[in-house]
């Protein structure tokens, strides 16, 4: 497997985050409650729980909002259900785009990524349209800077903890692991001491595309912003090779 972790990206996306932390909080609250909900308030019950709460602080947030997270979701019993939903369609010259959102009320997501499509010359595919084209994976990123251990010794570890794949790139490292098996990659890699820069289970392109028409990357810059401001979107996948200056 190619390395693209993308971290260039990452860093990109976590600064438009800490503009914003509301939103990238708000969208690990609806995760932290869904956790709980399906498996307990207990992390150490709850890989999934685990996972989230990875998450939450691999974004700054504080530890007394992730307990609060979960206490409320434990006991409020007319808590708000939150459901899944996932919508796959096309960017502008056919880039391939599937969005996952967390919803207490369908009708308007599903307007408002329909809108988001629309707006950046796009359009709503029905389901398996475009999800052929990526794998589900698990992935965690780790900053070069932030790695005490040296290329050779991380993989082997990443390896022997279970992982499926391994790859350097110029500023990170990239681990691959099976969705499955994910939650106990990252626990061991945790365990161990590496600091993750992020870690998700994650669609990976099989290919990535890049757009040479500047009216192209206009119109899909313009939709994945219009869904990165919607509270209900939890995560956007594409297969678009964004440049390096973005």
């Amino acid at each position: 497997m190619s390395g693209h972790s993308k971290f260039a990206n990452i860093k990109h996306k976590k600064e438009k985050n800490d503009a914003a932390k509301g939103k990238i909080f708000t969208i690990i609250g609806r995760e932290l409650a869904v956790a709980v909900k399906e498996g307990g308030p207990d992390p150490d019950n709850n890989s999934r729980l685990r996972d989230v709460i990875a998450k939450a602080k691999s974004n700054n947030m504080p530890n007394d909002t992730i307990d609060r997270g979960i206490k409320k979701a434990a006991g409020d019993a007319s808590a708000v259900n939150y459901e899944f939903v996932s919508y796959e369609g096309y960017g502008p010259s056919g880039i391939a785009i599937i969005v996952d959102a967390l919803t207490d009320n369908k009708n308007r997501t599903a307007a408002n990524v329909r809108s988001a499509f629309t707006k950046g010359r796009g359009n709503i595919g029905t389901p398996g349209c475009v999800s052929y084209m990526f794998d589900k994976k698990g992935q965690i990123v780790i900053d070069k800077e932030a790695c005490a251990l040296n290329a050779d010794d991380l993989m082997m570890m990443a390896l022997d903890f279970g992982a499926e794949d391994f790859a350097e790139e110029e500023d990170s490292y990239e681990v691959i692991t099976d969705p499955d098996l994910f939650s106990e990659v990252r626990q061991k890699l945790e365990e161990a001491g590496v600091a993750m820069a992020s870690a998700e289970v994650t669609m990976i392109p099989q290919n990535w595309v890049a757009l040479t028409d500047d009216d192209a990357v206009k119109n899909l810059q313009r939709t994945l912003d219009l869904l990165d401001e919607d509270d209900d979107v939890q995560a956007v996948y594409h297969n678009w090779e964004e440049p390096d200056s973005l």
